[in-house]
């Protein structure tokens, strides 16, 4: 009589479901017993991400009492809060700190240890450190499991999968590169996770083109400086003398902004305001649909500007020419964008204190440089300005936005599949390095070892190199024998080198445009091509289109992923406990 259940992927997300469970067994599961499954070839908690066996230089990009597992009444959710230390307070650390990522791996460890002990005594936890590589099974009735290495597979009454970031095949123009780069002797190293990548093929002292400013460009930084035995002295970098030279470009040409390096002070913008559950409710029942541009951005515009400006406002008021109420009844009322600049153009008299997401988005827009060292020069002082304004409370608020954009990311989970380009704007202002991870940018461009190429950079693959070219500097060109591209595989399920996902979309799983596996946004049952919940499969995750911003989160700000977990657990539950009533009454 005991039941079965499998969950496909035992990093964080499997973790903070196994912690949900527990939290909602009590009240939810009225079994005889049941067995849970963990399927992952790496250790559960960490999962590979997070995994022990990786270089103790590769940081976390959030400080340690800014990280928990742990919900809290700021999470809507129906099942309990149970309340739980953050990194900072079970490690003892500072929690001002960076851990390195395997301090974090330890973190999540013992979560998931915890979780399992907290299970009701019915409840026993089994892991396979195996790869699940199919799932059948009818829609009414038990699934097969199918792990790699392994004849006969996990019979289940439901099946989860949380399977975290995923290998990913080529797409059509990195095939091409690979290929041009086998017939020509070339290295090319499509995307990837790079604590995963070889890099022993990028040679010392030769120039390598990258492509990608954010979070996987300075893990590549880190490996290719550090990682082969270079040192930081102050703010001057000491080569080893193993290091390649680094041509970074991307589509913005600029790093991610650098992590505020200061603490709230005063009143928190009342968040959500224009985009909030109404609002969502409101698009997801329009008949035709939405469009992101036309119908959800302008909310979003909105709502960061609201917390931008009450932050102004209220802590920097000598900065303004209105009261806030005046200004607050006025920036509600204005029905258009032109309505809205006009307004705050009367009430902010310096320009430098407006908020103007475009000009964030494309800072090097239009700039051209007249030589490619003028645009290194340029490029550090724009490096240098943004350093010390994410350090200074003057400029608070900039942290105002960033509680906008979580905010805003918590709304937006529930809409579905929006594009990947809002997600790469949420990193880019919200989720950039460490301050320190910046000096030592400039430290290592100081040094000749890394050097910026521009916005909108292309690469072509031509007379036996790589070339890369940028407009930020007209004329200028680099070639080289070695191309990185410093960028996560897209998280889509055609192209996913995991064979459980493709044979999912053949078994008739449903896809976004963007090529994320749909699910049900309330409970994540996964959804066919006719919009039909599947009874007995669920799916969370990045590559589904309610990912969202990361299986941990800042304690009390709602936990978009910590509400996923719950919903999800409890319709299991619900499930478990009602199939069994039907067994036992036949």
């Amino acid at each position: 009589m005991r039941q079965q259940l499998v969950i496909v992927g035992a990093g964080p997300r499997g973790t903070g479901l196994l912690e949900r469970l527990a939290a909602n067994a009590p009240e939810l599961y009225a079994g005889p017993g049941l067995d849970i499954h963990l399927v992952d070839p790496h250790p559960p908690g960490g999962g590979r991400i997070w995994r022990q066996a990786q270089s103790p230089l590769l940081w976390m990009n959030s400080q340690a009492e800014d990280v928990t597992m742990f919900t809290d009444d700021t999470v809507a959710m129906a099942g309990p809060v149970r309340e739980g230390p953050t990194l900072h307070e079970w490690a003892r650390l500072d929690g001002r700190t960076f851990p390195d990522r395997r301090t974090q791996g330890r973190y999540l460890r013992w979560v998931y240890e915890r979780a399992v002990a907290d299970l009701p005594p019915n409840v026993t936890v089994h892991h396979h450190p195996r790869r699940a590589v199919r799932v059948d099974g009818p829609r009414e009735g038990r699934q097969r499991v199918w792990l790699e290495g392994r004849p006969d597979p996990l019979r289940a009454d439901l099946v989860i999968l949380t399977l975290g970031h995923l290998d990913g095949e080529p797409d059509a123009e990195q095939a091409e590169l690979s290929a041009y780069a086998r017939e020509h002797g070339l290295v090319h190293l499509p995307p990837d996770f790079t604590a995963d990548s070889d890099l022993t093929a990028l040679a010392p002292g030769e120039p390598v083109l990258v492509r990608g400013f954010g979070l996987a460009f300075v893990d590549l930084m880190v490996l290719l400086t550090e990682g082969r035995g270079g040192q930081y002295e102050g703010e001057t970098y000491r080569p080893s003398g193993r290091e390649p030279v680094l041509y970074v470009g991307s589509r913005r040409g600029v790093p991610y902004h650098s992590k505020i390096g200061y603490d709230w002070t005063g009143d928190r913008p009342p968040l959500p305001r224009f985009l909030g559950p109404a609002e969502v409710a409101e698009l997801l029942a329009r008949p035709a649909g939405f469009d992101f541009r036309r119908d959800v951005w302008p909310l979003v515009e909105k709502e960061l500007g609201f917390a931008h400006y009450h932050r102004l406002f209220t802590a920097h008021p000598g900065r303004t020419a209105m009261a806030w109420a005046d200004f607050e009844e006025k920036y509600a009322a204005a029905g258009d964008p032109a309505e809205t600049r006009a307004l705050v153009a009367a009430a902010v008299p310096d320009p430098a204190d407006r908020l103007d997401l475009t000009a964030l988005d494309h800072p090097l827009e239009g700039v051209r440089y007249a030589s490619h060292e003028d645009f290194q020069e340029g490029l550090r002082g724009y490096i240098e300005d943004d350093l010390r304004r994410r350090h200074d409370p003057a400029h608070s608020p900039d942290l105002g936005v960033f509680l906008g954009l979580l905010s805003v990311y918590g709304q937006l989970v529930r809409l579905g599949d929006i594009g990947s380009w809002w997600h790469g704007f949420f990193s880019y202002l919200a989720s950039g390095p460490p301050g320190p991870r910046l000096r030592q940018m400039l430290a290592l461009s100081r040094a000749g070892l890394l050097r910026f190429v521009g916005a909108g950079m292309t690469v072509t693959a031509e007379d036996g190199v790589f070339r890369a070219t940028s407009p930020t500097v007209p004329g200028f060109s680099v070639e080289a024998r070695a191309l990185v591209e410093a960028r996560l595989p897209e998280p889509t399920v055609r192209r996913a080198r995991d064979s459980l996902l493709r044979e999912l979309h053949a078994d008739g799983a449903a896809e976004t445009p963007d090529g994320l596996l749909r699910v049900d946004p309330g409970d994540g049952r996964v959804l066919d091509r006719a919009g039909r919940p599947h009874p007995r499969r669920f799916a969370l995750g990045p590559y589904t289109d309610t990912r969202a911003p990361g299986a941990f989160t800042r304690p009390r700000t709602g936990g978009p992923a910590f509400r996923q977990n719950d919903a999800t657990a409890r319709a299991v539950l619900a499930f478990l406990s009602g199939s069994l009533v039907k067994e036992l009454a036949r």
